[in-house]
């Protein structure tokens, strides 16, 4: 709309939208690499029974002791769960031949751990095996449920109180519980701490990109938009050369936290989306902020002709029809936000249940966690780099549709592959997750783009909500152990491509700019598109307006 020809006239993409989105982008990959950590600080060494003292024992006996200490599996290593029950027999007499007939129990004395690789982890640390291995993945659903509660809440908060204050809090909160859940003693309050985390984990994210799209002029939103794809999968590469130089779990969970301090310190220099203080009723503050962003865009005769006159006329039909207050049964209130909503729903959900159901457990695809997390990272940026230019020439819709339809097929064959052929499994898993990650950042910029500024932060928390209990339902599904190890890549499989095939009822948001209200979501979708007939007398009025900024 007219905002758009504002903010060219300003300068465009200039110093201040590079600089803004920098600043902005920086959390995101950190962000990641909080969503993302449990691959590390969760990891399951190697373990065997731990057993009774054996210092008064010569080497000769104990090495027999050993030898008939624990059962052995297929491998000829020690089983993990279990011990031999007459081992106690063998420790008062290390001469004594084991008795025939011997029987297996739980492991009485705990475990012993291979720390070659890492040097402590939560399931090291907490006995996070055999019959309490459950409580691993519970740790990480705790961990996704409020992920999942944050972008109801703040999402909603966002639109009423503004992004920035809602930017600010969660990166302090963000700093605060992360370094918290580093120190604790008990499972418990690690467990708590985390949910904390999760909660700001959405705050961060989906105001981050909505402040990014709505400073960013039409022709530079898919760049941007992009950009934070790309920072969330330069997170992941952050993350395992952080966690190879950091193998103790605390030390990493605070590394990854404390920059959070930092990012709250300087948000405070960052502005407000002007946008949402013209229809928030704060047209002098949104004044201050583009003469700001004028100044550092070199523009500032531009920026001095600039009235508060001038925005509120630009945008005084969004102004008049704008509620006062909204909430998330907006986004079901009109036929057509009826309509988005659900297939933003599907796609969001679907992408995120499949994306995180591959992500949340490095070790089973046999390679080096570290080399598997890198791996990973710098295939979703160069499909995501292929993605990008895709989006500039055939649009937003298509792309959406493309990337979950393969990512649907790839995750589909992997499912189907026997685990013999690892090598190509993997292939499979990584390229499906590429795809996957694809989705995941044109969702971003295309649900951004579809939603109107008086409830974009609400649809966007709507949205991420069902991405969190999508990645919260493949945790819970990851419970179910070995016996699930066939069907979920089926399941991962499925759902996109279901998924892909809702998205196409969308429309093409490509060169189009942002919506503010609800009345031109209803207007565009009753004429089919996104690019709207403007009256030639609206016309005139916008360029009479630029004219007399510039």
């Amino acid at each position: 709309m007219a905002f758009n020809d504002v903010l060219e006239s300003l300068g465009g993409v200039g110093c201040f939208q590079i600089l803004h989105t920098i600043l902005l982008l920086i959390p995101v990959a950190m962000l990641s690499c909080h969503n993302l950590l449990q691959n590390f600080t969760g990891a399951v060494p190697e373990h065997y029974c731990k057993p009774p003292a054996t210092s008064h024992l010569n080497n000769q006996s104990r090495t027999h002791f050993m030898a008939h200490f624990s059962s052995l599996d297929q491998e000829h290593k020690p089983w993990r769960c279990v011990q031999y029950q007459k081992a106690r027999d063998l420790l008062l007499n290390s001469t004594k031949k084991p008795s025939e007939g011997k029987n297996t129990e739980y492991c009485k004395e705990g475990w012993t751990y291979d720390r070659s690789v890492f040097s402590s982890t939560i399931v090291s640390e907490w006995n996070l095996v055999c019959n309490q291995h459950p409580w691993r993945q519970v740790a990480r659903s705790i961990y996704m449920t409020g992920v999942l509660l944050g972008a109801l809440v703040f999402g909603s908060l966002a639109d009423k109180l503004g992004r920035m204050e809602i930017l600010t809090w969660s990166y302090l909160q963000m700093g605060i519980a992360g370094s918290c859940a580093a120190f604790l003693p008990t499972y418990d309050g690690y467990c708590a701490f985390r949910f904390l985390c999760g909660v700001a984990s959405s705050a961060i994210s989906v105001n981050s990109i909505s402040l990014i799209l709505e400073w960013m002029p039409k022709h530079g939103r898919t760049l941007a938009g992009n950009f934070f794809g790309f920072s969330y999968s330069l997170g992941q590469i952050v993350l395992a050369a952080m966690a190879y130089v950091i193998r103790d779990w605390r030390q990493l969970q605070f590394a990854v936290s404390a920059p959070f301090f930092l990012f709250f310190i300087y948000s405070w220099w960052l502005p407000e989306s002007a946008r949402w203080l013209i229809l928030r009723g704060n047209p002098y503050k949104a004044l201050k902020h583009l003469k700001m962003a004028a100044r550092v865009n070199g523009r500032w005769r531009e920026g001095e002709k600039l009235t508060t006159e001038i925005l509120c006329s630009e945008m005084q039909k969004d102004i008049l029809v704008i509620r006062s207050s909204h909430s998330v049964f907006d986004l079901v209130r009109t036929p057509a936000m009826r309509r988005m909503s659900l297939c933003l729903v599907l796609v969001w959900f679907s992408s995120n249940f499949a994306y995180y159901g591959l992500s949340m457990d490095l070790q089973k695809f046999g390679l080096n966690v570290f080399l598997a997390q890198a791996l990973f990272g710098g295939v979703e940026m160069t499909a995501k780099l292929m993605v990008m230019m895709m989006m500039t020439f055939v649009g937003r819709r298509v792309m959406q549709f493309v990337s979950l339809f393969l990512a649907g097929v790839m995750v589909l064959s992997y499912g189907f592959m026997p685990q013999e052929m690892q090598l190509l499994c993997t292939v499979l898993a990584v390229t499906g997750k590429a795809f996957l990650a694809s989705s995941i950042t044109c969702m971003y910029l295309y649900t951004g783009e579809l939603y109107p500024t008086e409830i974009r932060q609400t649809g966007m928390g709507f949205s991420a909500m069902n991405a969190r209990l999508g990645s919260a339902v493949a945790s819970i599904l990851h419970l179910t152990g070995d016996f699930s190890e066939t069907i979920l890549p089926m399941i991962f499989g499925i759902t996109p491509i279901i998924a892909g095939f809702f998205s196409c009822f969308l429309l093409e948001t490509k060169d189009s700019s942002l919506l503010d209200t609800i009345n031109e979501v209803e207007d565009r979708y009753r004429d089919g598109t996104l690019e709207s007939e403007e009256s030639e007398n609206e016309q005139w009025i916008h360029k009479v307006h630029v004219k007399e900024i510039s």
